[in-house]
């Protein structure tokens, strides 16, 4: 089976707009705004030259996603092109007049835009087909004048799009499932989130098992936002991605055992990246009323953590974990933001996070939501 079939069909599994009505439409919007990224990196690495290191990789990527794009096309609008298309690849690329990728991407764009308007004119399925042939010369020229072997793109592709969305959900394993259990994440707890008044400050404070986690929080910032009940979050991390630098600190089960995990992934550094990507989602959440009715979080969103953690062990797991513990720990987070608190129960062998509002609440301002299933 040649790659481009083979890609297709991969594509066609990842595709979570085929329901859509405008389903057509969306994807070639999708392959027009992905030429726009192209030209946005070539941009990028002729403004800042040596100082865009990362340029090759993101461009590889954006390839990838235009392509992505380019396969669902011809999938639904000229599947008997395919082989043809397919052999265009093992040919040499005949260069552009200009010999300039920059150029050879504004062809690649305006040849998008010309497919972009013909669907939406529902002209003859032949022009689309036509059009879409005129879409892969384009784009052969660019990744032969950047050089970026197209086939290389879409296995990359294929490893993000099987991070967010894989065929078969499994989790990556704990981390210390080798160790001792005192050095192990506890893999069921109840933890008590109980807010008190001090100061005329609202304050939180950690209880388990009769004893205090950590120290009382506060929202620390001028304006209020309930940030207090943050450690949700390192109780999230530690039962969607067995990973929590944090909650280590907090149940004191650091790997001592083994001196490089000890500093490498259980250390300050390691807890400084997760407080990181904590605030900086919290930051985001903000403004979608922390999740609130949302059933996704933005690649965008995912992409930044998973460049944040590179090089600590929770770089091993896939996005998909990383939007569950996220969207549950949100759930989570409004539960006790508006009943003041509550009961948390950690599930490292169910990986699940359970709620339970403080006793002798006489009734929560909102109704308990479900929970957030991983097959997101």
């Amino acid at each position: 089976m040649s790659w481009l079939i083979d890609y297709c069909e991969h594509a066609a599994r990842t595709d979570r707009l085929t329901d859509h009505p405008d389903h057509i439409t969306l994807l070639a919007t999708g392959l027009f705004g992905e030429t726009g990224s192209v030209l946005a990196e070539l941009k990028k690495t002729a403004r800042e030259s040596g100082a865009y290191p990362s340029y090759r990789n993101r461009l590889t990527e954006e390839i990838g996603d235009l392509l992505w794009y380019f396969a669902r096309l011809v999938t639904v609008l000229a599947p008997s092109e395919m082989q043809k298309l397919d052999r265009l690849t093992g040919e040499r690329v005949a260069p552009s007049e200009s010999d300039d990728a920059m150029s050879d991407a504004f062809t690649l764009g305006g040849a998008a835009g010309a497919l972009l308007v013909t669907l939406q004119q529902k002209t003859s399925g032949n022009v689309a087909a036509s059009q879409l042939g005129t879409i892969w010369h384009a784009l052969l020229r660019v990744s032969s004048s950047v050089h970026i072997d197209l086939r290389d793109a879409a296995e990359k592709n294929l490893d993000k799009t099987q991070s967010r969305w894989p065929s078969v959900r499994e989790f990556v394993p704990l981390f210390d499932k080798d160790f001792d259990e005192e050095e192990q994440l506890p893999r069921t707890l109840e933890v008590e989130f109980r807010q008190i008044e001090r100061g005329g400050k609202k304050v939180v404070l950690l209880r388990c098992n009769g004893l205090n986690l950590g120290d009382r929080l506060t929202d620390n910032i001028k304006h209020p936002d309930f940030y207090r009940f943050h450690d949700i979050f390192h109780l999230a991390h530690a039962t969607y991605l067995g990973w929590s630098p944090i909650v280590r600190v907090l149940l004191n089960c650091k790997r001592k055992s083994d001196p490089g995990i000890d500093e490498n992934q259980d250390g300050a550094r390691a807890r400084i990246i997760e407080e990181a990507v904590s605030a900086i989602v919290f930051s985001r959440a903000k403004e979608t009323r922390f999740y609130d009715g949302i059933d996704q979080v933005d690649y965008d969103l995912l992409k930044t953590i998973s460049e944040f953690v590179r090089g600590f062990e929770v770089e091993q797991v896939p996005l998909w974990q990383w939007e569950a513990a996220i969207l549950n720990g949100y759930r989570v987070f409004r539960a006790l933001r508006d009943n003041g608190g509550g009961t948390v129960t950690v599930d490292l062998i169910k990986r699940e996070l359970r709620y339970a509002a403080p006793s002798g609440n006489r009734a929560p301002r909102r109704p308990a939501q479900p929970l957030v299933s991983v097959d997101l």
